[in-house]
């Protein structure tokens, strides 16, 4: 066995060992010019709720489309009619604020502006998931609801496929769009060199009856992709485990990746010419 590969593997199972009583996993990091996976570990190629994952695909159709202006336009105050289960939810909120707070009620005003035959259009762009915006049985809800817990569904696999499009800017929307996007997602650098953009989701799997969120069992992601120099990796890492003291899947999982990310990307071998 390779030096990389045992790398890979041992950092892998630490990826495993930070996800303990998981029942599902994926850890998939893919080349951001080629879309060439460069590592692939777990269950990659089952759909779940992207929940607030959405959020990457709704910036750039919301800087495209003229409804989002900067990183503070616009300034949505909050409406008592709104759904709001978290405090820093109820207040005005702008694009960073929004992604920053993973604001739910800001999507919905967002999506309700596109429309549904919009937002339907900048699915098929994207080749978003299964592009299902039908959302809850007899609900009529698909706008607002569609990719929370509900018909919309996205694997890891086709998480990186859809951020390889946006850097290298092959989804069809305005450069603006990609700039504020990767602005409004920027997480940070890394202990290497490396510069991140993403964002995390939770959500819930699906119970038999295929109606009803099963809510004991949390779904959590954290999407995205890395930069040094000339080269950009994306990557997705999901998650599906047992609710623990109320804390979100999403939230640990952006702690797992970001803790494994400078060994994963360290790991992988020299681009190509």
């Amino acid at each position: 066995m390779s030096r990389w590969a045992l790398g890979v593997l041992i950092l892998v199972g630490a990826l495993f060992a930070c996800a303990a009583d998981a029942a599902a996993l994926c850890t998939v990091l893919a080349d951001g010019a080629t879309g060439k996976i460069l590592h692939q570990e777990g269950r990659c190629d089952q759909r779940l709720t992207p929940a607030s994952t959405f959020k990457v695909a709704l910036s750039l159709m919301g800087y495209d489309a003229g409804y989002l202006t900067d990183a503070h336009h616009p300034a949505l105050p909050y409406r008592d009619s709104y759904a709001a289960s978290d405090p820093a939810w109820k207040t005005t909120v702008d694009p960073s604020s929004w992604i920053t707070n993973s604001v739910v009620w800001y999507s919905q005003q967002l999506t309700i502006w596109l429309g549904a035959e919009r937002l339907q259009r900048y699915l098929a762009r994207f080749g978003y998931g299964n592009q299902d915006l039908s959302g809850n049985p007899g609900m009529n809800d698909g706008l607002t609801q569609a990719w929370l817990d509900s018909s919309l569904r996205i694997s890891p696999l086709e998480q990186v496929a859809f951020l390889h499009r946006l850097i290298a800017r092959q989804l069809g929307v305005t450069a603006r769009a990609y700039d504020m996007t990767a602005r409004i997602t920027a997480v940070g650098k890394l202990s290497n060199g490396w510069d991140v953009h993403g964002k995390g989701g939770t959500g819930f799997q699906v119970k038999p009856d295929r109606v009803e969120p099963d809510l004991e069992h949390q779904i959590g992601w954290f999407v995205g992709w890395a930069t040094k120099g000339n080269r950009s990796v994306a990557f997705a890492y999901a998650v599906v485990d047992e609710e623990r003291n109320g804390t979100r899947a999403g939230a640990r999982a952006k702690t797992a990746i970001m803790q494994a990310l400078p060994g994963l990307l360290d790991a992988l071998p020299a681009a190509g010419p």
